[in-house]
């Protein structure tokens, strides 16, 4: 059955709990793999990454009764995941820090970005929270400027600002590092 229908209207002779339970399971079964990587992208470590999306799926079969537009529960979803990844990041305990030190990639990681990205990858993660969320939902989810606004709850001027002052910190920190 595809998300879609699912998600548009209910079916006679279902309760809700089980309208809920087909149409998150079907949302899971699309999405879930790609959200994943987006977290991955976002926190750096696997483990995080798969909790993050985890819990959004779960606040979303909570609230799906509450749901007005069922049509956007993926970007439900998808802000759902980028909110779990700003407090999972908050939430790291580091100690301050002189120089940067990247993240520490598992070995899946590393074979998802390639060894050529590697740089880039330590870059973005030295990017504030937001720019890299602009970033990462542009050129990795492959978002445009409306979705990547709804997303991050921001305009769509904040989002183009914010992608290009992002560009521009990217683009100094690998100039830097050659």
């Amino acid at each position: 059955m595809r998300a879609e229908a699912v998600l548009s209207e209910p079916a006679s002779g279902r309760t809700r709990e089980d309208e809920a339970t087909a149409a998150v399971t079907d949302l899971y079964r699309g999405h879930a793999l790609g959200l994943t990587r987006l977290a991955l992208m976002m926190v750096g470590d696997r483990a995080t990454a798969e909790d993050v999306v985890q819990e959004a799926f779960l606040g979303l079969y909570r609230r799906w009764a509450n749901v007005e537009d069922r049509t956007k529960a993926l970007t439900y979803v998808r802000s759902s995941v980028l909110n779990g990844c700003r407090t999972a990041l908050r939430r790291r305990h580091r100690p301050l820090r002189a120089v940067h030190v990247p993240p520490v990639w598992s070995a899946e990681a590393q074979a998802l970005v390639g060894e050529e990205r590697g740089e880039v990858m330590a870059a973005l993660h030295r990017l504030p929270v937001r720019q890299r969320e602009a970033l990462v939902l542009r050129y990795f989810a492959e978002l445009g400027e409306a979705e990547i606004a709804e997303a991050m709850g921001v305009s769509r001027g904040t989002v183009k600002s914010t992608t290009s002052r992002a560009l521009a910190a990217l683009g100094r920190i690998l100039e830097a590092r050659s």
